[in-house]
C-alpha cells in the first residue's frame, strides 16, 4: 500500500493547519492541541479562514506494509484549505469535523487515504488482484502533552493522537469494507529550528488492524497459490510501527519547501509468516513545495 497520507502529511506539514475554536482574545492562538508549528504564519498569528494554492512533491514508498517493492509517486495539484469552527478541510488533519475542543485536547472525525498498488510481474503479488485505492474514516483524540519555549527563540509541542478508523478500498466502481485500524501516535514539533521560520517534526506511530485488513495485504487464497507462494490464512493483530521526520523551510514569500523521511518497522507483525511479507524494515522519503496563491482577509476563530 503506497501511503497517500505520507505525501499529504508532508504537504500539510509545509502548509500548517489550524484547529482551535478558542477566541484569540482569550488565549494565545497557538494554544490549540493540533496547531501546526511549521506553516506560513507565526506562532501567535491568526491564520486565514481559507486559502488556495498549489502543492507538489515526489515520494518513494513501499507498495504495502512489509512489501519489498517500492514506487516513486509524483504529484502536483491545487489545494484548498478551510479552517471553520467545526468543519475543516486541508492542512495536517485532512478533512475533519470537530466535535469537542479545549486548549489541551480535541475530539474529531477525520478521513485519510492511501494509493493503489499494482501486482507487477516478478513481485510477490504477481498474478493476484491489485490493491485498490484505500481510505479511512473514524474518530480521533488529540491531546497536547506539553508545550516548550526555548531561551534562544522558538517553540515546540508534544502531542498524542489516538485514532480508530474503518478502512475501505475502491476501484471507483465499488467500495469494499476492509476492517478497522487503531493507531496511537506521538508527535513532536518545533518552530525555530536552524532559522526562525523553519519547522521540524518527529513522530512515532504503531498500528493494529483487524483480520479483514490483514487478509487484504497478506492472505493467499488457493487460486493464487504458486510454487513460490503457498496458501496462507492471515490473522488480525499488530501491523507495524513507523518513525517519521520532516523539515519545512521558507523559499520565498508564500512559498515553502519540505523534506521528509520515514522508516517502517514490521518485525513482530501478526503475519510475518505470509509469503507476501517480505521486509522487516522498509523506508519512505519525499521532497516538495507548497505555494500559497491567495488567502482570505477573514481569519479563523482560534
Amino acid at each position: 500500500m503506497k501511503k497517500l497520507n505520507f505525501i499529504m502529511c508532508l504537504l500539510a506539514f509545509a502548509l500548517g493547519s489550524a484547529s482551535s475554536r478558542a477566541d484569540a482574545n482569550d488565549a494565545d492562538v497557538s494554544d490549540s492541541p493540533n496547531r501546526n508549528l511549521t506553516g506560513f504564519e507565526g506562532l501567535n498569528e491568526q491564520q486565514p479562514l481559507w486559502e488556495v494554492g498549489v502543492g507538489g512533491g515526489m515520494v518513494e514508498v513501499p507498495n504495502y506494509p512489509a512489501s519489498g517493492e517500492t514506487n516513486s509517486v509524483a504529484l502536483a495539484l491545487p489545494y484548498v484549505i478551510y479552517r471553520g469552527d467545526i468543519f475543516r478541510l486541508g492542512g495536517q488533519g485532512g478533512a475533519r469535523a470537530v466535535f469537542f475542543e479545549k486548549s489541551d485536547f480535541e475530539v474529531d472525525l477525520s478521513v485519510s487515504g492511501a494509493f493503489s498498488a499494482e501486482s507487477e510481474a516478478g513481485s510477490a503479488r504477481e498474478g493476484m488482484p491489485e490493491l485498490d485505492f484505500m481510505f479511512e474514516i473514524g474518530p480521533q483524540l488529540i491531546y497536547k502533552i506539553k508545550d516548550y519555549t526555548f531561551s534562544g527563540g522558538g517553540k515546540a509541542r508534544l502531542n498524542a493522537r489516538m485514532q480508530a478508523r474503518a478502512v475501505f478500498s475502491t476501484d471507483f466502481g465499488r467500495i469494499d469494507s476492509r476492517g478497522y485500524v487503531f493507531e496511537p501516535t506521538i508527535r513532536y514539533q518545533q518552530r525555530g529550528v536552524f532559522l526562525p521560520d523553519t519547522g521540524f517534526s518527529l513522530a512515532a506511530r504503531m498500528t493494529w488492524g483487524t483480520e479483514k485488513l490483514h487478509d487484504y495485504f497478506y492472505q493467499v487464497s488457493p487460486e493464487y497459490v504458486t510454487v513460490l507462494r503457498p496458501a496462507y490464512d492471515a490473522r488480525g493483530g499488530y501491523l507495524g510501527a513507523e518513525i517519521s521526520t520532516s523539515l519545512a523551510f521558507p523559499i520565498a514569500k508564500n512559498l515553502r519547501g519540505f523534506l521528509g523521511a520515514s522508516v517502517q518497522l514490521h518485525h513482530g507483525s501478526a503475519n510475518e509468516g505470509s509469503p507476501l511479507y517480505e521486509e522487516d524494515i522498509t523506508y519512505s522519503f519525499g521532497v516538495g513545495f507548497v505555494w500559497r496563491v491567495y488567502q482570505s482577509e477573514a481569519k479563523s476563530n482560534w
